[in-house]
């Protein structure tokens, strides 16, 4: 393949760069970061309560009472933030609940993971409630800058008569042929005048028919 030849898309690009394409359509039909705040969120509710720091000689320990209150709370945001993502006809439900769990683990999970998992569960849930799938784009409408047939817009119909009839044509000025008995015409563009009335014709019927 020259360098000249356009790359054909999904064939000669490089994985990486597919893989970022079709990531991006994924995540865009869906509330990606709703669900990723809300499983971040969970983290800090489910650590903090079973982890030990160390100062030095001195050990601290973070668990509570209310330990096995703070798993379900954080195993619950998991779950929630996963729905988000793969069932997001869900989201409605799933943000409330995020927001809910994230209140309760103010007092059941040391405030709330020391407001850090508090903060990004509310944040998430909210972003849950709020997110509305796209809508697609609309083509633009067509322009209508003529009437029907290809008529100029507002254009009377016996107009386009009344400037094409004339002498040669077969038809009077300002007649309609669909809509109007014609009379017969002769070379110079005057009807004939067969009721015998006519010094050109004749006094009667009989000079014009012989």
């Amino acid at each position: 393949m020259s360098a000249e030849t356009p790359a054909a898309p999904g064939r000669d690009e490089h994985y990486l760069r597919v893989f970022r394409r079709n990531f991006r359509i994924w995540r865009g039909g869906r509330p990606f970061w709703a669900g990723l705040f809300v499983m971040l969120g969970g983290l800090p509710i489910v650590y903090f309560p079973y982890a030990n720091l160390q100062i030095g000689h001195l050990t601290l320990a973070m668990a509570t009472t209310a330990g096995a209150g703070s798993l379900i709370i954080g195993v619950l945001l998991v779950v929630l933030g996963i729905s988000l993502w793969f069932q997001k006809h869900v989201r409605t439900f799933a943000g409330v609940a995020a927001i809910l769990l994230a209140l309760v683990s103010i007092p059941v999970s040391n405030l709330g993971g020391f407001v850090v998992g508090f903060l990004l569960s509310l944040i998430g849930g909210a972003m849950a409630v709020s997110w509305v799938p796209g809508e697609p784009p609309v083509p633009p409408a067509p322009e209508t800058g003529a009437g029907q047939g290809g008529a100029p817009e507002g254009a009377v119909p016996g107009d386009l008569f009344r400037k094409g009839g004339g002498a040669g044509t077969g038809y009077a000025a300002g007649t309609d042929p669909d809509t109007t008995i014609l009379k017969p015409v002769n070379g110079a563009g005057e009807p004939k005048d067969l009721s015998g009335t006519s010094p050109v014709y004749g006094a009667n019927g009989r000079h014009s028919a012989g």
